[in-house]
């Protein structure tokens, strides 16, 4: 009787569906965001919603928006994540050191008194170089104020930080990550709906 019970409660549990992109569009305008400024990540524990932000980062969110609408994200994985930190994407090549095709960016870094790394800030990911981000970006899973003045911050998590909250942390200290989380598709929510 307890197993029969067991397998009805999984059975109830993989039948709760995700929330439609229709609803995601409500909570992000909800929130203050905007659908045509929006990268939706479809990942294996939901949907995340993020609102970029043209007014601090212009280059930078036409580049994300192009390589979002290319398709070049579907598939990447979340290659280095630290606890307590970040997760990082869009590196093609899953090592930290790829990015597009496309000439790297000038940075675009933002008064912190306007914006600052806070848990959901998305920023670029970079080399030493400044002027180097080109596809890589970081969620943070908490406050980063050490990183203000350092790295373009092009949006923020209006919608899905839980699913943010349960990818695959990488090993302590390099974040690098074995069998990591990828982001399953990309794509602009007003493309959607």
């Amino acid at each position: 009787m307890a197993g029969s019970i067991a397998v009805a409660l999984l059975s109830g549990l993989e039948s709760i569906a995700k929330p439609s992109i229709g609803q995601i569009a409500d909570q992000v305008v909800a929130a203050g965001g905007s659908a045509d400024q929006t990268i939706m990540i479809d990942t294996k524990y939901g949907y995340v919603a993020i609102n970029l932000r043209a007014d601090l980062a212009p280059k930078h969110t036409m580049r994300l928006t192009e390589l979002t609408r290319e398709g070049f994200y579907d598939g990447i994985v979340f290659h280095r994540v630290i606890e307590g930190f970040m997760a990082q994407t869009g590196d093609p090549t899953g090592t930290g050191r790829g990015g597009s095709e496309l000439p790297d960016v000038e940075a675009e870094f933002s008064d912190p008194e306007v914006a600052s790394f806070v848990r959901g800030a998305v920023g670029m990911a970079r080399s030493q170089d400044p002027n180097s981000a080109n596809s890589q970006f970081f969620i943070m899973f908490d406050d980063g104020p050490f990183l203000d003045g350092q790295y373009t911050i092009v949006g923020e998590v209006l919608v899905g930080m839980d699913a943010v909250d349960q990818i695959k942390r990488g090993a302590p200290g390099s974040g690098t990550v074995t069998n990591p989380d990828r982001m399953r598709r990309v794509f602009m929510l007003a493309d959607e709906i």
